[in-house]
C-alpha cells in the first residue's frame, strides 16, 4: 500500500486545522492511501527543544516520512509564518528529509492577508529539506471552516472545493508510484 505522510504542526488538539485534517485524512483513506500522522504537538517537547535527533519519538516520525510517497505539511499561520512548533520539527529532519516526495502545503489562518505565508514562509524551508515538488498550497481562513463541538468541521463550498481538488491533484502526481 501506497504512504502518504500528514505533518501537523498546530500547537492545539482541538482546531479548525485539525478538523481539516481529519477530513483530509478520511478522503486519502478512502482512496486506498496508507496515512501516517505526525502530530508535531505529541512529540516529547524536550526532545524538540533540545534537538534530540536519536529520540525514539523523533526517528518514528522521521521513519513514516522517510516511507511515504507524498508529504502534507500542514499549519495554522500565527505571526504572517508558520508555527514554531512546525519548524522545531522541520528542523530534526535529515537535510535532504523531504527529497523525492511530492509536498502539499496546508495553512490555516485568521486573515486573508496571511496567504502567501506558503509561499514566502513554508515552501522556503520545504525546498531547504529537498522537497523539488511543492504543489500551491491550500490556504483557508479561519471564518471558513466552522468547527463543531464534536472536532468536526464544515467548509464553505468554496473552501471545500479548493482543498478537494488540491487533494485530487496531489493524490494524482503520486499515483504513478502506488
Amino acid at each position: 500500500m501506497a504512504h502518504i505522510a500528514i505533518i501537523s504542526g498546530s500547537p492545539s488538539k482541538h482546531s479548525r486545522l485539525a478538523g481539516v485534517l481529519q477530513l483530509v485524512k478520511a478522503s486519502l483513506e478512502s482512496d486506498g492511501w496508507n496515512v501516517h500522522w505526525v502530530n508535531v504537538r505529541e512529540l516529547p517537547p524536550e526532545d524538540l527543544l533540545h534537538a534530540r535527533f536519536d529520540s525514539p519519538a523523533i526517528e518514528e516520525a522521521r521513519r513514516g516520512i522517510e516511507q511515504a510517497e507524498g508529504v502534507i505539511v500542514a499549519t495554522p499561520v500565527y505571526k504572517a509564518s508558520y508555527t514554531g512548533l512546525l519548524k522545531a520539527f522541520l528542523d530534526l529532519l535529515p537535510q535532504k528529509g523531504l527529497a523525492h516526495k511530492r509536498i502539499l502545503p496546508i495553512a490555516i489562518g485568521g486573515t486573508i492577508a496571511h496567504l502567501l505565508a506558503i509561499d514566502y514562509a513554508l515552501k522556503p524551508v520545504l525546498a531547504a529539506l529537498g522537497a523539488t515538488t511543492i504543489d500551491s498550497g491550500v490556504y483557508l481562513v479561519d471564518s471558513h471552516v466552522q468547527a463543531g463541538e464534536d472536532g468536526t468541521v464544515q467548509l464553505d463550498g468554496e473552501s471545500r472545493d479548493r482543498l478537494e481538488d488540491a487533494l485530487r491533484l496531489f493524490q494524482n502526481n503520486i499515483a504513478p508510484t502506488r
